[in-house]
C-alpha cells in the first residue's frame, strides 16, 4: 500500500533528537513522517543519567562550546517543561590526591559564567563537617562544592516533544520498522512495516533523517544501501537503582581514581540512582546489559565515598543503554566527544539525506535547530526558530509554580491522596485535569492495577502517548516498575493486550 501525499521530511528514530526534529519542523509548517521500530524513548534516551546539564566533566576535554550550549539550555529547557524537569543541587567533594580544590574551582567559575545563568543559584563552598550533605559519607571528605544543574524524566521529555509534534501535524508511527529508502524521481520511496499488522506501507518525502540513535550506521547500510559506514563509536552506559542512602535532597557527584565520575541522585523518592560506566560496545544495542564488572564498578565506587558501602543486595533495579558517540579517533570512551555532528548528503545526484550523530539530551533543541538549518537549504525556509517559548504539553506554569499546581490538583480532586497528586502533577502538569477528567471518586478513575495506576491513567497514556506495553508504562511513562509485582505487570499487561486487540479489530 502506498501513501498518495509527499511528506516533506521522513525521521528515522524516536529518541529524543527524532522527537525534537519532528516536533521544531512541525511547528514550522514542514509534512514530517516519523517512525521508531519499538517504543519512543525505547533506547539510549530512556536510559541516561536523567540530568539537564552542562557538563563539568567535559570542561578537561576543553569543549566549551559544548558545555556554553549546555548550560545555556539548562533554563531554557525548565521553562518550557516545568513538570518534568527541575533545578538540582549538586555536592563535589574535594578528595585529597585526586583533582585539585583550585582545578574544581575554576571549572565552576566558568560553569556559573558562561552559560547565561540567571535562575539557578551559583556556586559555593561547604564545610562537610557542619553541612548535612556530609552526614551520609566518611568523614574524611572535609570540603565540598556546590553547584546547579537540573534534572529530568528523560522518557517523558521525547514523549512530549512527539505529543506536541503530533498536535502540529506530524505522523508518529511506534512498532513500525522502516524496511527500506530508496531514490526515485528526485523523492524518497520508504518502506514501513507495521511490527502489530505485519502490514507493509510506502511512503514517500523530500527529505529523509537518519536519527536512529545507536542504528544510525545499520540504517545507512542496511537501509538506504551505503556500505562500511562507521560514523559513531558505541559506548555503554549503565546504571543501578539502590534503595535510598541519604535523605537529602541534593545530589552527589564523586570522582574516582581511575580519572572518572559517577553521579548518586536521589531517585523517585525512595531511590538513589548510581551512575554512570562507559565502556566500548560491539553488538546488537537491544541487547545491552549491565555487566558484573559494571555492578561491581559501580558499588565499589560509590562505596569508597558513603559511610555505608554499596552493595549487590541495595539494588532493586538496573539500566543500560549504548550512546551513539560521533567517532572523533579519542583513545578512551569517557574522552570521546558528547558534542553533535550533523551531516548532510545528497542534493544534487538524488534526494537529501541528514544524518544525526551523537548528541546529549540537554542539547537535543539546539540539535534540532541546527538540523532544520540544513533542511531549509534543500526544502525552503518555513520560519525561524521557535521551540525556545511554547511550553511542552502540560508545562504551561511558571517554573517556580509546581507547588502551586499540585495544591490546585489537590482542591479539584481532594479524594487523591498527596503524593498520588504530587505525581500526577510532576508527569503531566497541567494536563493532569485531561486525564483526570470529571472523577469525584477513585472508583470514577476505574480499574485498581498497583501502585496508584488505574484506568483512567492508563487509557490516557495509551490514547495521548502511545503506550502499548505495560513496559512502556511501567518504566518509561512512569517508573511505577519499582513498585509492581510480577502479579500486578501481568495483570496490566493482560489488560493492555486485551484492549490493543480491540482497538486493532475497531480500525
Amino acid at each position: 500500500m502506498a501513501d498518495a501525499s509527499i511528506h516533506d521530511i521522513f525521521i528515522i528514530g524516536g529518541g529524543i533528537n527524532g522527537c525534537g526534529i519532528a516536533r521544531d519542523a512541525a511547528g514550522r509548517g514542514y509534512s514530517v513522517y516519523l517512525c521508531e521500530m519499538d517504543d519512543l524513548a525505547s533506547g539510549t534516551s530512556s536510559s541516561s543519567t536523567k540530568l539537564i546539564h552542562g557538563g563539568l566533566r567535559y570542561l578537561e576535554h576543553y569543549e566549551f562550546r559544548l558545555v556554553r550550549e549546555a548550560l545555556m539550555e539548562r533554563e531554557v529547557l525548565w521553562r518550557i517543561a516545568p513538570h518534568i524537569i527541575r533545578p538540582m543541587r549538586f555536592v563535589l567533594p574535594h578528595a585529597e590526591g585526586l583533582r585539585p580544590a583550585w582545578l574544581l574551582r575554576l571549572g565552576l567559575f566558568l560553569y556559573d559564567h558562561i552559560g547565561g545563568r540567571k535562575l539557578l543559584p551559583p556556586t559555593r563552598s561547604i564545610d562537610m563537617r557542619s553541612d548535612p550533605a556530609g552526614k551520609p559519607l566518611k568523614p574524611l571528605f572535609r570540603r565540598a562544592f556546590e553547584y546547579s544543574d537540573g534534572w529530568v524524566n528523560d522518557s517523558r521529555l521525547v514523549v512530549l516533544n512527539a505529543r506536541d509534534a503530533a498536535d502540529r501535524g506530524a505522523v508518529i508511527r511506534t512498532r513500525t520498522r522502516v524496511e527500506s529508502a530508496r531514490h526515485e524521481g528526485g523523492e524518497w520511496r520508504i518502506t514501513i512495516r507495521d511490527l502489530q499488522s505485519l502490514e507493509t506501507q510506502e511512503v514517500r518525502a523530500r527529505l529523509l533523517v537518519n536519527a536512529a540513535g545507536p542504528w544510525v550506521d545499520r540504517v545507512l547500510d542496511g537501509v538506504v544501501g551505503q556500505e562500511r559506514v562507521r560514523n559513531v563509536r558505541l559506548v555503554a552506559g549503565s546504571h543501578i537503582v539502590v534503595r535510598k542512602k541519604f535523605d537529602d535532597p541534593r545530589a552527589y557527584f564523586f570522582q574516582n581514581r581511575d580519572g572518572r565520575i559517577i553521579f548518586a541522585i536521589p531517585y523517585e523518592e525512595d531511590f538513589t540512582l548510581i551512575g554512570t560506566t562507559d565502556q566500548d560496545f560491539v553488538g546488537d544495542p537491544k541487547d545491552v546489559r549491565i555487566t558484573d564488572a559494571e555492578v561491581d564498578y559501580l558499588c565499589e565506587a560509590a562505596s569508597e565515598y558513603f559511610a555505608e558501602p554499596v552493595g549487590r543486595a541495595d539494588i532493586v533495579w538496573t539500566y543500560s543503554a549504548v550512546r551513539p558517540l560521533f567517532d572523533d579517533g579519542a583513545s578512551k570512551a569517557q574522552e570521546a566527544t558528547r558534542d553533535y555532528v550533523l551531516k548532510l548528503d545528497g542534493g544534487a545526484g538524488g534526494p537529501p539525506i541528514l544524518n544525526i550523530f551523537g548528541g546529549k539530551i540537554t542539547t537535543y533543541r539546539r540539535l534540532a535547530e541546527a538540523a532544520l538549518e540544513k533542511v531549509s537549504e534543500h526544502l525552503g525556509d518555513r520560519g525561524r526558530p521557535w521551540t525556545a517559548d511554547p511550553p511542552l504539553p502540560g508545562g504551561d506554569f511558571p517554573v517556580t509554580g509546581f507547588e502551586e499546581q499540585v495544591a490546585q490538583l489537590r482542591a479539584s480532586y481532594p479524594f487523591l491522596e498527596p503524593s498520588h497528586s504530587r505525581r500526577l502533577a510532576r508527569l503531566y502538569g497541567t494536563r493532569a485535569r485531561a486525564l483526570l477528567g470529571a472523577a469525584r471518586c477513585e472508583a470514577d478513575l476505574g480499574a485498581h492495577f498497583g501502585a496508584d495506576l488505574h484506568e483512567a491513567e492508563l487509557r490516557y497514556l495509551m490514547r495521548h502517548e502511545w503506550a502499548m506495553t505495560a513496559y512502556d508504562v511501567l518504566w518509561r511513562r512512569t517508573k511505577l516498575g519499582l513498585r509492581f509485582s510480577e502479579d500486578e505487570t501481568e495483570r496490566l499487561q493482560d489488560y493492555m493486550a486485551a484492549a490493543n486487540k480491540e482497538k486493532a479489530a475497531a480500525e
